[in-house]
């Protein structure tokens, strides 16, 4: 392990640095994307039949700066995950950084799968049952801000929940969690899912079953990962302590 001791003022001022270079990528990739939201916007309604709607030129600046926010969210994970990485490496040892290091490809991975997910599958399955409900009842006119603020809550969370797997193998890994424990908060874990579907997709029944279904998988998901990362921890163990 890496022998470097510092004060408390150390790790503060180390912390408030790597806070600014985060910054300073998200604002380089906002720029990017505000540069590139045209682009963007038209691959995003390429699929949707009718205009969107401006209320006002406030509209208009949301739109920019929303889908500028989310692409730049996006192109800073490997970044915001470096950092991360760097902060925490003194307490780890050799083989843990290298491990450890791995974890960066992967969240960044896992959140563009899980995004893509959520825009593919997700999105246009709520989109067209809300449709098809309305026919015979109201003609729907989407605004710009209401239909991306609308597809941007079902697709950030869905990205954030993919990457929970690495979250629960760096929390096993150091001992934090245990799959045991993931095993018998199961109940209540699955009742906090739905809640949290509930609060990020429309407010009927079909949209809150669609999107909670993949939160549960990706839960369970988490609990086999953690299990073998469990069990490859403890085999290590067991076998420095015969070492030694």
């Amino acid at each position: 392990m890496q022998e470097k001791e510092m004060s408390v003022i150390e790790h503060l001022d180390e912390l408030r640095n790597r806070i600014i270079k985060v910054i300073v990528a998200f604002l380089f990739f906002l720029g990017i994307g505000l540069y590139f939201t045209k682009d963007i916007y038209a691959f995003l309604v390429k699929d949707l039949h009718r205009p969107l709607l401006a209320l006002g030129p406030s509209d208009v600046f949301w739109l920019y700066f929303a889908i500028a926010g989310v692409f730049a969210i996006a192109c800073s994970i490997p970044f915001i995950s470096y950092q991360i990485w760097s902060f925490v490496k003194p307490a780890l040892d050799e083989n843990e950084q290298r491990t450890t290091l791995l974890y960066i490809p992967a969240i960044f991975i896992l959140f563009i799968c899980g995004m893509a997910f959520g825009y593919f599958i997700i999105f246009p399955n709520v989109l067209h049952f809300l449709t098809v409900m309305s026919k015979g009842l109201v003609e729907i006119n989407f605004t710009a801000e209401r239909y991306f603020s609308f597809l941007f809550n079902l697709v950030l969370p869905m990205a954030l929940f993919f990457d929970l797997p690495i979250l629960i193998i760096f929390l096993t890994r150091i001992g934090v969690l245990t799959p045991m424990f993931m095993r018998k908060m199961r109940r209540y874990a699955y009742f906090i899912l739905v809640i949290i579907a509930s609060m990020i997709s429309p407010p009927e029944f079909i949209s809150h079953i669609m999107t909670s279904i993949p939160l549960i998988l990706i839960y369970e998901c988490s609990i086999f990962v953690s299990s073998f990362t469990y069990k490859k921890k403890i085999k290590r163990e067991q076998m420095n302590m015969s070492g030694n």
